[in-house]
């Protein structure tokens, strides 16, 4: 997950704090609004992805939209969400593949924010 928080550290503009709850809000939303059989899958092939899942996952869930509202408190803008989310996508097509991040991302409501 080092790879991935340096990217929006480096191309979203927000600090190393912020980029971590970042990233563990995202994954445990993922989590928890996923079809269990698919997210197992999904973040066995993200390594890393337990830490700052489980850190996260002591938050108010609230599904996406409250997974939004979490990561607007900890960042500024809606627009800083949005580019998260868009480098948080971009890197688990990397590492994933398109088809299967691209499937799990429609299913759990995601897609209206990457």
């Amino acid at each position: 997950m080092d790879e991935v928080i340096g990217r929006l550290v480096a191309n979203v503009g927000i600090d190393r704090a912020v980029a971590e709850k970042a990233v563990g809000i995202i994954l445990d939303s993922l989590a928890k609004e996923g079809p269990p059989d698919k997210v197992q899958s999904y973040l066995a092939k993200l390594l890393g992805a337990d830490a700052p899942r489980q850190k996260a996952a002591s938050e108010e869930a609230g599904g996406v939209t409250g997974a939004v509202m979490r990561m607007m408190g900890a960042s500024p803008s809606m627009g800083k969400v949005q580019s998260v989310s868009q480098q948080f996508n971009a890197y688990a097509r990397e590492r994933i593949g398109e088809d299967e991040v691209g499937g799990f991302v429609a299913i759990a409501g995601l897609a209206q924010f990457v």
